[in-house]
């Protein structure tokens, strides 16, 4: 087992700043060399404090500014396009950057891509939902309108 500090989120596992154990080839084959993670060290515990005072500034600074963000988000549904075929089947999926890019032109609001999730992959033309995690427990639903183009 391997001791790590997380310096990105990482889903399942922990967020930036967090000192945890993984296995060896987890940490060696994809949290290193991704840049997710760096090896724990006794130096490096200087660094958490650096990382989650980074984290803070990145994140919502208040939970009233979160809770606006999700009622501008939940009342409103956001229209997406995508290369489709016969029948209304999408060439690939709708990708998260595709619904922040979306959610930034509809001037809703900047979301982080990472925060974004999907009940199931959306490869269909239609209503779908996703789920935005603003700032500790606060989720809001996106109502995505997804819309073929040839």
């Amino acid at each position: 087992m391997s001791k790590i500090i997380l310096t990105n989120e990482v889903s399942g596992l922990g967020s930036a700043g967090d000192v945890v154990e993984v296995k060896n080839g987890f940490a060696r084959n994809y949290l290193l060399p991704r840049g997710f993670a760096v090896l724990w060290s006794k130096g490096g515990e200087k660094q958490v404090e650096s990382i989650k005072a980074a984290r803070a500034t990145r994140a919502l600074a208040t939970v009233e500014e979160a809770n606006t963000l999700k009622a501008a988000l939940e009342g409103k549904s956001v229209r997406l396009t995508a290369k489709a075929g016969v029948g209304g089947r999408l060439f690939g999926s709708v990708k998260t950057a595709d619904v922040a890019a979306a959610v930034a032109a509809a001037g809703l609001g900047e979301i982080d891509k990472r925060k974004i999730a999907f009940v199931a992959p959306i490869r269909t033309t239609g209503e779908h939902l996703a789920t935005v995690r603003l700032h500790g427990d606060t989720v809001a639903t996106i109502t995505l309108q997804v819309s073929g183009r040839k």
